[in-house]
């Protein structure tokens, strides 16, 4: 909803800087009001209405940019908020905004962070955590882009052919990170944000549409389907997370693999085998076996040693090391997993040592997998992941002592 109020803002006003604090504004004043007055009929409207009164004062109070809201108005005539009841046309904006943020004059990791923030709606804290860096960092570098962004002068438009091709590799990184961030929360209560999955399942199938021939597109959207279809069953009814192997089947939405399913096949069929593509298709077998005990590891196995060498990077090697142990046995898995612990930037993480755990603890050792699992534990600040893990630490000290009273 925030990202969809904002391309309307810069769409019409411009001024991507001034446009994204208001938004801002207008969602703490939601947040503020709602609780105690109620959520309006039309919530996008109210944010809008509110956001472009934020802009409004802001215009009046600031008498050094008079040069620039002239300028405004000269080039487009100055919005009129909708009421309250009016639903409010968004089109394209989200998407335009998308390649707005993805601009060339960005480094990469400028565009990410930047479309993180405006499209997507993380925090600043969230981006930061993504990146491993300090808030302050983060924070610095999102407000350096926005003002690059100003400097260029770059519209409000989709680019062109050629410069879309340009943006495109960061677009879609985007969405993979407003995707991963929405199925596993980093923070907080709740495993699932669905409102962030939804968006990005959401502007990818727009991007499909736009570029039906991008393999890659392709499998970025069938990559999201196929890891969406397991939501119903990843949560269980307490609210604790369900691992894949223990999941009921059963609640994995068909329709959903069957779509997934069909994107990976055909694009592979007539594209090159990117990332995204090798990620779909490894969801895919995961997402055709019959039960946990049907996958097929040494397939999985083999797409992901293709995509260790057409995308090197942390992540993937941990997936690896699952694989790994599920067809060479463990003490290979833990043996490719060692030097994550050295690497700056997974040291410490806690996926790093869930993984660990996992992978002793299929080994026969106990203890040291309970000690890595309550290291995960401490370093998540994801509750569901945290008492998950808590409570694979507590099921094996509880055999221990079962064994050796």
């Amino acid at each position: 909803m925030a990202p969809q109020v904002l391309g309307l803002l810069v769409r019409r006003h411009g001024q991507f800087d001034l446009c994204e604090d208001a938004v801002q504004e207008a969602l703490l004043a939601a947040a503020l009001q709602w609780p105690e007055q109620g959520v309006p009929d039309n919530p996008r409207a109210w944010l809008l209405t509110v956001a472009t009164r934020r802009l409004t004062d802001e215009w009046r109070s600031e008498r050094a940019r008079r040069d620039r809201e002239v300028a405004v108005a000269v080039r487009e005539p100055a919005a009129v908020a909708p009421p309250a009841d009016a639903e409010p046309p968004v089109g394209d904006d989200t998407l335009r905004l998308l390649f707005l943020c993805c601009h060339p004059a960005l480094a990469r990791s400028a565009q990410v962070a930047l479309t993180l923030r405006a499209v997507g709606g993380l925090s600043t804290a969230q981006i930061a955590r993504a990146y491993l860096v300090p808030e302050a960092t983060m924070s610095q570098r999102i407000r350096r882009a926005k003002q690059r962004i100003e400097a260029t002068g770059a519209r409000f438009t989709m680019p062109s052919p050629a410069e879309r091709d340009q943006r495109l590799g960061a677009v879609l990184q985007v969405l993979y990170l407003i995707f991963n961030e929405g199925y596993t929360a980093s923070s907080g209560p709740d495993l699932h944000r669905a409102e962030l999955t939804g968006e990005a399942i959401r502007l990818t199938r727009m991007l499909h549409t736009l570029l039906p021939h991008e393999g890659e597109v392709s499998g970025l959207l069938a990559l999201m389907l196929l890891t969406d279809a397991h939501r119903a069953a990843r949560v269980g009814p307490g609210g604790e997370l369900v691992p894949l192997a223990e999941q009921d089947r059963t609640l994995w939405d068909a329709a959903a693999i069957e779509e997934g399913v069909a994107l990976v096949t055909e694009s592979l069929t007539w594209s090159a085998p990117g990332p995204y593509q090798l990620q779909a298709a490894i969801a895919a077998v995961h997402a055709e076996a019959p039960s946990a005990a049907e996958t097929d590891w040494p397939q999985i196995l083999a797409l992901y040693r293709l995509l260790a060498r057409i995308a090197p990077n942390p992540m993937v090697t941990l997936n690896q090391a699952v694989a790994v142990a599920m067809v060479d046995g463990p003490r290979a898995g833990l043996a490719l997993l060692a030097p994550l612990a050295e690497d700056a930037r997974t040291a410490g993480h806690h996926r790093v040592d869930a993984v660990r755990a996992h992978l002793l603890e299929l080994a026969g050792e106990p203890g040291p997998a309970r000690k890595a699992y309550l290291a995960a534990a401490r370093a998540t600040t994801s509750l569901p992941e945290q008492r998950y893990l808590e409570l694979r630490a507590a099921r094996l000290a509880a055999e221990a002592t079962a064994a050796d009273p």
